[in-house]
């Protein structure tokens, strides 16, 4: 029996990155996806795994279904969100591999988690599970209960509304001398070397969720983006570390005070310019970070 128990577990860690990745694309929370996860991992515990002939499909299966009822009883929550939502940031250092906590997370992108929040629950697994995941319509069609040609729909429409997922590449030079130029520009309060580092068209969003300072709107064009984000460094603590992290497979930082998390941001690099720029402030969002 203990034996048993040991494969069943086995089994089901072998596929933990896999199905945390697929809750967090469904749900935008890391917190929210690990419970997910757990919650698979009781229902797991409790069948006779020996009558499950595809244990990897099965758990997919269970995890986009209760991903699903998650996202569909969140969707009030979002709707009257206090200023820009932002998904919960996945930080890893420069280095680190993420495949060992949350498989895909590199194609994962802010950009595109923010992007999925217009799709239907259906519609943003089905995405999810074929374009981030690899999945085939039969197999996607088998977890949400659809015909595969129907899923085949799906996707397309989606895909048509939300773009193709970008496929994650190493980092670059030009993405670590930007990065650092803006924490430079942001430490002098430097406005005018801020601006020289941003795109014409840059868009700053900020999420406080309405419990500390932050933007209630987007933040657009170069000179607005560099006085707003100048003008608010001047609220920072003074003793502040700063980390240079992946964020969701892109370049950013890790801003912390006395070892707490203070915000996470990333940026959207167009050429050699940054276009575009995340800051995660609500502190709910960031306590999976202070573990």
């Amino acid at each position: 029996m203990r034996y048993r128990s040991a494969m069943t577990t086995d089994v089901f860690e072998a596929q933990r990155p896999r199905l945390t990745g697929i809750a967090y694309g469904m749900l935008g929370s890391i917190m929210d996806a690990e419970d997910v996860v757990q919650d698979v991992y009781i229902r797991w515990a409790g069948v006779d795994t020996a009558t499950i002939d595809t244990p990897a499909a099965y758990l997919t299966t269970i995890t986009t279904r209760i991903a699903i009822d998650r996202l569909r009883s969140a969707r009030h929550r979002r709707e009257t969100y206090i200023g820009p939502w932002l998904p919960e940031p996945f930080v890893i250092g420069v280095d680190d591999d993420p495949a060992d906590i949350v498989e895909s997370a590199e194609r994962l992108s802010m950009a595109l988690l923010v992007t999925l929040e217009r799709l239907n629950p259906v519609e943003r697994a089905v995405l999810l599970l074929r374009d981030v995941f690899d999945l085939e319509y039969p197999e996607i069609a088998d977890v949400v209960d659809k015909s595969p040609d129907n899923c085949r729909q799906i996707a397309a429409r989606a895909r048509d509304r939300v773009g193709d997922p970008a496929r994650s590449r190493p980092l670059d030079a030009t993405e670590r001398r930007l990065a650092h130029a803006y924490a430079v520009a942001i430490t002098d309060r430097d406005v005018a070397g801020l601006a020289a580092i941003l795109a014409d068209d840059v868009v700053l969003w900020s999420d406080g969720g309405g419990t500390t300072r932050a933007a209630l709107h987007p933040v657009a064009g170069r000179d607005k983006v560099a006085k707003f984000l100048v003008g608010v460094s001047r609220w920072a603590p003074e003793v502040v570390s700063a980390e240079l992290v992946r964020v969701n497979g892109a370049l950013g930082w890790r801003v912390a005070a006395e070892s707490a998390p203070l915000a996470v941001i990333s940026f959207e690099i167009d050429e050699d310019l940054i276009a575009g720029i995340r800051i995660v402030l609500n502190p709910d969002k960031l306590v999976h970070l202070a573990h």
